[in-house]
């Protein structure tokens, strides 16, 4: 193993960012020190929580800062005194400006979940489900002002299949650019950095409430590409109708059908095993969910307690 003589401050929050540090932290790399989001309050007693970024620094006996801005000029100063080489950055969730990107000797370099120049913003790899891409990768790059902007030290890919969900392709994603990450450390003084295509730049905006409710006004593909874009988090819904009464429905899992057709919204659906729900074009098989109020569970199971002529899904709003 080429050994990695660097002084790294790593930037991340959430669990992608915890598989990079991990791996980090296994090759035997040098974190000076740890920077997170702060805790979060979760649930009806508002416990905080600390982020999966922290709880693997923490396990490991690593420093860990929780600024509630790091480009402010108190935590810049900070950050100066810890003498680093680099700065990685993973999935921080808040934008780093200038003055701290020039800190570390060597720049900062951030692991992207997309092939870039496309996708650059907020949320790559839900977007790139949703749009429909049978392929995406990781991006090593170097650090600029502006978003996802920079220099590429290198891009791995892999398949999107039909049906993987956005959190497994996270998963997977990270697996890749931890390995891409730990390769670009190891030859950081040997790479040519490669400028970005600005034509070929696309934005992933952010996931925002109304991405998760399901329209069923759209082809079963497109559908299904927003289901598991947005899957598990924050998960898709619709409301419907079970048994006289209205409530709200997450749908963990589908697969899109050509055949057969019918009214969006209609079920089509012929047997006590199977719920098929028409789209604009075609219809989309639903094969695992959520009632509200009860545990998720396969579509066969849902259906010995709902029968079909006991659900409506034609229903616009609450």
């Amino acid at each position: 193993m080429q050994e990695v003589n660097l002084r790294i401050v790593f930037f991340g929050t959430p669990q992608f960012a915890q598989t990079i540090l991990e791996y980090l932290i296994q090759q035997q790399a040098e974190i000076v020190a740890v920077v997170t989001r702060p805790d979060k309050p979760r649930g009806r007693s508002a416990t905080l929580v600390p982020t999966p970024v922290k709880q693997c620094a923490l396990t490991h006996h690593l420093p860990v800062y929780q600024p509630d801005k790091a480009s402010s000029p108190e935590f810049s100063s900070f950050l100066k005194t810890l003498d680093a080489d680099l700065f990685v950055v993973a999935a921080y969730a808040e934008i780093l400006k200038q003055h701290v990107l020039d800190i570390p000797k060597k720049g900062c370099i951030n692991v992207h979940g997309s092939i870039l120049p496309k996708y650059r913003g907020a949320a790559p790899v839900q977007r790139s489900i949703m749009e429909g891409e049978t392929e995406t990768g990781v991006t090593i790059m170097k650090m600029a002002l502006q978003m996802d902007a920079g220099d590429i030290l290198m891009i791995r890919k892999t398949p999107i299949p039909l049906e993987m969900t956005a959190g497994e392709l996270m998963d997977t994603l990270a697996d890749l650019g931890k390995k891409a990450l730990w390769e670009v450390l190891q030859n950081l003084e040997h790479i040519t950095p490669q400028k970005q295509d600005a034509s070929l730049t696309s934005h992933a905006k952010k996931i925002t409430p109304e991405d998760a409710q399901v329209s069923w006004d759209h082809p079963a593909l497109h559908v299904h590409n927003q289901i598991r874009g947005v899957t598990p988090n924050p998960g898709a819904w619709c409301w419907v109708e079970v048994k006289g009464e209205k409530k709200r429905l997450l749908i963990k899992k589908t697969l899109p059908q050509k055949n057969p057709f019918g009214t969006p919204r209609q079920i089509v659906s012929r047997t006590p095993t199977e719920l098929l729900v028409a789209c604009q074009e075609g219809c989309l098989s639903i094969l695992e969910l959520q009632l509200e109020g009860k545990k998720t569970m396969p579509v066969a199971d849902f259906l010995r307690g709902f029968p079909l002529t006991s659900i409506n899904f034609n229903i616009n709003t609450f």
